[in-house]
């Protein structure tokens, strides 16, 4: 197998798994969609605060998200 043709075959392959990466992710936020919008309302008027303030809503959301 030539060099061109390796090469090819893993551009595919990187496109192939970007656009599962792509869906996968968006799966995951439409199923964890009630953890997102905790979230974000947690999160709305602030700036570093969030990690402290927010902290047990972006553990719940990422919980959600790994599954």
């Amino acid at each position: 197998m030539g060099y061109l043709q390796e090469a090819r075959e893993n551009h595919v392959k990187k496109k192939v798994e970007e656009a599962l990466r792509s869906k996968m992710k968006q799966k995951a936020l439409q199923e964890c969609d009630f953890y997102c919008s905790k979230y974000a309302e947690c999160a709305r008027g602030r700036t570093f605060s969030v990690v402290w303030q927010c902290r047990k809503q972006a553990k719940e959301l990422n919980e959600c998200l790994h599954q």
